[in-house]
């Protein structure tokens, strides 16, 4: 679980000698003094956090800061329980495969498509098998065809040293 710290100043923290002050209603309170908001904030029983520490003077905001930083925890889960995480799924054939071999591979592919996984399918020459790479273009040409209803095609069949290689997406 990786969570971003951010550092807020709160209360005896607060470097400035002057803020911009928010009420804990959200209204504009004024320029003043460090300790006059402090005041302000002790006497409602709340804290004074500073919101923009960057902004000449510095705005701070009279708040329930735990409250604030459980709120903020809350947004940060939210975000990752929505995030979707992209697998890459890999298929590894060679160019004189055996029909029921092809089928079985194929088979493989749009279970991984259908599951929403981005596909790498990988086509090993060997050998002399290299001087014979458009035995390979016409394996991954049947392959796109073959899956053409339910993938697309992100990369298309690139040779790179003895593999080509291409990335399929689901539609």
């Amino acid at each position: 679980m990786i969570s971003i710290q951010i550092r807020v100043r709160i209360n005896e923290s607060i470097r400035a000698k002057e803020i911009r002050l928010i009420s804990e209603s959200g209204e504009q309170a004024g320029v003043m003094p460090v300790n006059e908001g402090l005041k302000m904030a002790k006497d409602s029983n709340l804290d004074l956090v500073e919101v923009a520490p960057a902004a000449k003077p510095p705005v701070c905001r009279i708040m329930d800061f735990s409250k604030f930083k459980y709120e903020q925890e809350k947004k940060e889960r939210l975000a990752r329980k929505k995030q979707k995480v992209v697998h890459i799924k890999e298929i590894r054939l060679k160019p004189n495969i055996e029909e029921h071999d092809y089928q079985t591979k194929l088979r493989h592919l749009k279970r991984f498509l259908e599951r929403g996984d981005k596909t790498k399918v990988t086509l090993i020459f060997r050998g002399r098998q290299m001087a014979h790479t458009d035995v390979g273009r016409q394996l991954m040409a049947r392959l796109m065809t073959d899956l053409s209803e339910i993938a697309k095609v992100e990369k298309h069949p690139s040779l790179e040293g003895r593999f080509m290689v291409m990335f399929l997406t689901p539609k």
